[in-house]
């Protein structure tokens, strides 16, 4: 008998009922704006599989087009149906936030891209060649720049119509990026957003070298800043024993109730939380472009096709700021006096570096770089608020600023010579006479940049500045207020270049767009102009939109 022991216990194990592994609950109705972008991502990638070649450029367009206006419509009916306001919850098992930052942030990241995509998709700029419309994107991006491969493809009249499924992929990371309510959801949003970013930086079709090299900057100190958020991510789980936003408020408030032993060795270790968030807040700021960590952004801006890059400086910064603002205000605001006099810092640093840099620039890339470092800054003043105030400041500020941006590097695609775009600022000179349209269009970009009244970028920085000093940052807003003075010097400088001076005989032209780029550029005008002339009823969307759900 005793031999059987063992094997009827083992029969009993066996015949035990199975434990069952509870099915995860999401909400699929409050995630569906990020659903439908990836899902046409995914359709998308079909087309380029199984459709001819001359059929995939209308059929991705139409795609993107229709996907992101039905998610921008998706983010319309959770708004209305209070999803901004009481509404406001946490969905997909704690990963998601669905509240009004997320999506006030979700809505402006879908009309920017929506507009991108219209600029992605211009093809009358440059002369056709052998008989083919041509777009900004390399004819076949894995062929070698200037080899046989590449010239039999320009022969063939190929297009890289790829740019559109990497972009909503882009965008679809984006949408996740300013709503993650847990630090390992933030990190996956940043490496999907961010993976095909560095493959269009590549896809240049002129001065591809130039734009290879920017992919390959942007992608190694990417690599570097996605190292430091999971180094931060990983101490911060080791000093809250949780990766979600709200267990780590907790533990910093001192106000958790249950302790996993395993870590209650390390929980609750105050340089842990230190280290751990200022390694994520890094990966943040090199995300917006902030002193120090803003090496790649004039590379990066001047190598990258130029539809990408008005795509990149607009919509990545709304997203980079909406997780900052999370972060901040979500996660640590019980260690409010230990992250704002670094904040302080950064900003202001950030603010004059970006002013007196931009003045050294002779390419309009370049100085457009080096103007977004300093916008930057302005917008971390609203963010070092840390009021009520300063979050819908800063809702505000990103939805007029990435509007100009894209306004602006559209106006750029416009003016060429024979090897593609004009960007040395020489060229520019005298553009007013030959093209008063295009020159006044860009000049009103230019004084939105420099803030000045009746254009949105006044609301914009009044907004965040007044955020400021109500929060007790009245040297920043000093220091804003003389690095706008600064930065007003240069934007200025190329309006009169463009007015005052006579162009040369070998200049460049302005390029006849189609109704694409037409379009972007339009909106842009209207938005910088509306936004400017009367703010109010957006201003109060954005305070409306002001409270994260915890």
């Amino acid at each position: 008998m005793s031999h059987a022991a063992p094997v009827h216990s083992l029969w009993t194990l066996a015949a035990d009922p199975p434990r069952e592994i509870p099915a995860p609950h999401i909400e699929y109705a409050q995630l569906a704006p990020t659903l439908i972008v990836l899902g046409v991502a995914v359709l998308g990638i079909l087309v380029e599989a199984f459709l001819p070649r001359r059929a995939r450029y209308h059929a991705q367009l139409l795609l993107s087009v229709v996907g992101l206006a039905a998610a921008f419509a998706a983010v319309v009916a959770l708004a209305a149906g209070g999803h901004a306001g009481e509404k406001a919850r946490i969905a997909a098992m704690g990963a998601v936030a669905v509240d009004g930052p997320a999506l006030f942030l979700q809505g402006t990241i879908l009309l920017v891209s929506l507009i991108a995509v219209f600029i992605f998709a211009e093809r009358r700029l440059d002369p056709a060649a052998h008989g083919n419309r041509v777009d900004s994107f390399a004819a076949q991006g894995s062929a070698v720049p200037g080899g046989e491969a590449e010239q039999a493809a320009v022969k063939a009249g190929f297009t890289t119509t790829e740019v559109f499924p990497l972009a909503l992929f882009a965008v679809g990371g984006m949408l996740v990026f300013p709503a993650a309510n847990d630090l390992l959801t933030l990190f996956v949003a940043l490496e999907v957003f961010s993976l095909p970013l560095y493959v269009l930086c590549a896809l240049a079709r002129r001065q591809r070298l130039l734009s290879q090299e920017s992919a390959v900057k942007y992608f190694l100190l990417g690599a570097f800043s996605s190292a430091f958020l999971l180094f931060g991510v990983a101490l911060l789980y080791g000093y809250a024993g949780t990766v979600t936003y709200s267990g780590i408020a907790e533990v910093v408030s001192g106000t958790t109730r249950t302790v996993d032993p395993a870590l209650a060795s390390t929980m609750g270790n105050d340089a842990l939380l230190l280290i751990g968030g200022a390694l994520v807040l890094m990966g943040l700021l090199f995300k917006v472009g902030a002193v120090p960590f803003h090496m790649w952004t004039p590379d990066v801006y001047q190598g990258a096709p130029t539809p990408v890059t008005g795509f990149m400086a607009a919509a990545t910064k709304v997203a980079g700021f909406g997780a900052l603002l999370r972060l901040l205000y979500v996660v640590l605001p019980g260690m409010r006096w230990d992250w704002r006099p670094v904040m302080w810092g950064v900003a202001i640093v950030t603010m004059l570096l970006g002013a007196i840099v931009a003045v050294t620039q002779t390419d309009v890339k370049r100085l457009l770089a080096y103007s977004s470092i300093a916008h930057a800054g302005f917008i971390l003043a609203g963010v070092i608020a840390a009021s009520p105030d300063g979050v819908s400041s800063v809702l505000f500020y990103l939805a007029a600023y990435s509007f100009v941006t894209l306004g602006a590097f559209s106006v750029v695609t416009l003016v060429r010579d024979a090897g593609g775009e004009a960007t040395h600022l020489s060229k520019w000179a005298g553009l007013g006479r030959r093209s008063p349209l295009v020159a006044a269009v860009f000049a009103v970009f230019l004084l939105a940049f420099a803030g000045i009244p009746l254009t949105s970028g006044f609301a914009g920085k009044f907004a965040v500045f007044k955020a400021a000093a109500q929060g007790g940052a009245g040297t920043l807003v000093i220091v804003g207020v003389l690095s706008s003075a600064i930065a007003a010097f240069f934007y200025v400088r190329v309006i009169v270049l463009m007015f005052f001076s006579e162009p040369k005989a070998d200049g460049p032209t302005v390029a006849v767009p189609s109704a694409l780029t037409s379009t972007a550029i339009a909106v842009g005008v209207a938005v910088t102009v509306v936004l400017g002339v009367a703010p109010q009823y957006f201003l109060d969307l954005a305070g409306q939109a002001g409270t994260f759900v915890r």
